[in-house]
Order: C-alpha cells, then structure tokens, then sequence
C-alpha cells in the first residue's frame, strides 16, 4: 500500500487527512493518508526512514521555510517562492536509507486559482497580506505575478510592512484587498481574529482568509457586516490537495 502524509505541529484539525481518505475511499486507491505531527523539523528523517512506502508528503505551519535545507531538490517556482508545502519521495529499490526529497509549492496554485475569479481590476490594484509565515509567501507571489501590490501586516516593524497599528482608513482605501495568512481565529479560537479598523472596509473590499475552520471566521463576519466580498482557504485547500497528488503520481 502506497502511503502519503502530512508534516507539521499541531495537526489535531488537519484538512488534508480527511480529503485523501475520502479520495482513496470513493475512487478505490489502494493507499493511506498519514499525520506525522513532528515537533521538531529534524524528526522528518525519521517519518521518511521509517515509513518505506511513504512516496509523498505535505507540510504545513511551522515547517513550510524549515524543510528547504533536507530537500535534495526544489522547483525553481518553490525556491522563488521561498517555501515548500509539497515533497515528492524518490526511493531507491532496496536501498532504505538513499532517497531523493523534491520541493514543491502548491499552495501558490491553490490561492491563485481560487481568488482570481474574485478579482475586480479597477478596485483591487493593492494588498495587505496579514502575518509573514510560509503561507505568505505564496499568497505574495501570486499578487506578484497578478501585478497587484502587496504589502505585508506583522506585529513587528519592518521596510516591506505595516503593522497592525499603522492601520487607517486611508491605508485600508488603497488596500482593497486582505488576505489573511495567520493562523487567528482557527478553532477553537474562534472568537479572535486579526486587530484590523474593520470599521473602514467598504463594498469594495476583497477579504479573503486562509483559515477554512470555522466556515467564517470572526475576521470574516466582521468584513461581512460591512459588505465585503469574502472567501475563507477551503478551496484553496482542496485545489493545491489536488496539485500535490497530481505531483505525487507522475511518472
């Protein structure tokens, strides 16, 4: 049985677990899907020598930058980007401890294809891209490669950056679109959400968040009242699920 598996610390509501046994389940895949929660990065050794039928794996918060230097590989979009969600396993037949680690990013895919339909030309020219995980950084080469400007929202100072309390109204006028990439308001949190002026968000505001539970998150019911358009990470999820295992199967 073929295995793949999801690196990352804490996994107790991962998505990714339950697409793939549904997936396997309904399309009669002779495989299974595995949490390996790791506290630190360097246990990925042992996940990939202990587990031989392993051929895949994803990776999410907090390992997305950490896993680069144990790949063997990266894309040249993966290594733009600056973080990896997606590895390909490339085993030696008899050989348990020579593999081959290959580095990809479908979490650009996934966001990309799943807000531009979202997009409005002419009110969404800039966005706040709140926190600076791994995350991030494909949400910022996706505006990157929409020609949309960015900057990112952290709690700490910085030239690329506001922080949350250089938030204004006159900011929240040029930047129509947010993007939260931070893991606030995730359950059981559900109740927090990031310190934004919520109260200068218009119609034309884009509010899209990476968290997909709850279904809508505070941040979200807050833009709602305000009449935003808003999209919570569900989709995305499902779509770069999809391009993983596209990456996984190909010869």
């Amino acid at each position: 049985m073929r295995t793949y598996g999801l690196i990352g610390f804490p996994l107790k509501h991962s998505f990714s677990s339950k697409f793939f046994a549904e997936k396997f389940a309904k399309e009669g895949i002779d495989a299974e899907y595995l949490n390996f929660e790791i506290e630190d990065i360097l246990q990925i050794r042992e996940v990939i020598l202990f587990n031989q039928n392993l051929q895949g794996l994803n990776v999410t918060i907090p390992y997305k930058e950490q896993v680069i230097p144990f790949l063997n590989e990266i894309t040249p979009e993966a290594q733009k980007i600056g973080a990896v969600n997606t590895i390909k396993i490339e085993r030696e037949p008899g050989n348990m401890y020579f593999y081959n680690l290959i580095g990809y990013n479908t979490d650009y895919i996934g966001f990309r294809k799943s807000i531009e339909p979202l997009i409005r030309p002419k009110a969404h020219k800039k966005a706040l891209i709140l926190g600076t995980g791994g995350a991030s950084k494909a949400v910022r080469q996706a505006f990157d490669d929409m020609n949309i400007g960015w900057k990112y929202v952290s709690r700490s100072k910085g030239i690329d950056r506001f922080t949350y309390e250089d938030l204004n109204q006159d900011i929240l006028n040029e930047y129509k679109i947010i993007v939260n990439c931070s893991p606030i308001g995730t359950f059981p949190n559900t109740e927090e959400c990031p310190n934004l002026p919520y109260q200068f968000l218009t119609h034309e505001h884009l509010l899209y968040d990476l968290v997909y539970n709850p279904t809508e998150t505070l941040f979200l019911r807050k833009g709602k009242a305000q009449g935003v358009t808003m999209k919570n990470g569900a989709e995305m999820l499902e779509l770069q699920a999809l391009a993983a295992w596209d990456i996984w199967t190909q010869i």
